[in-house]
């Protein structure tokens, strides 16, 4: 059983047993999370589709790590201007192991 959840902005394409990096949650280590918005679940040959979300259908997973992606450089320069800046960024994340894709109730 697939199915297709949307959290942080993102869309990610999901089964039961896999490992995904989202946008930060406020959730602690080894905690359960409920994702509700999911927009569609395949399950053999049936697809349900949802306007915008299927209802009855939630995906549930476990809160394995809160960390943060390596360092990117950002700079910004004007050519002739002596304008130089040098910034950094790690963006924060979570690692999510999918439990269950079930129906709800």
């Amino acid at each position: 059983m697939l199915a297709i959840i949307e959290t942080g902005g993102k869309q990610y394409r999901v089964a039961e047993g896999d490992i995904i990096y989202v946008e930060k949650l406020n959730a602690a280590e080894g905690d359960d999370i409920k994702f509700d918005n999911v927009l569609a679940v395949f399950e053999n040959e049936k697809v349900k589709l949802g306007t915008p979300f299927v209802k009855g259908v939630e995906v549930i997973g476990k809160v394995l790590k809160n960390g943060k992606n390596k360092k990117i450089v950002v700079f910004k320069f004007k050519a002739k201007k002596n304008y130089r800046k040098k910034t950094g960024h790690r963006q924060p994340y979570t690692k999510v192991q999918i439990n269950t894709v079930a129906a709800a109730g």
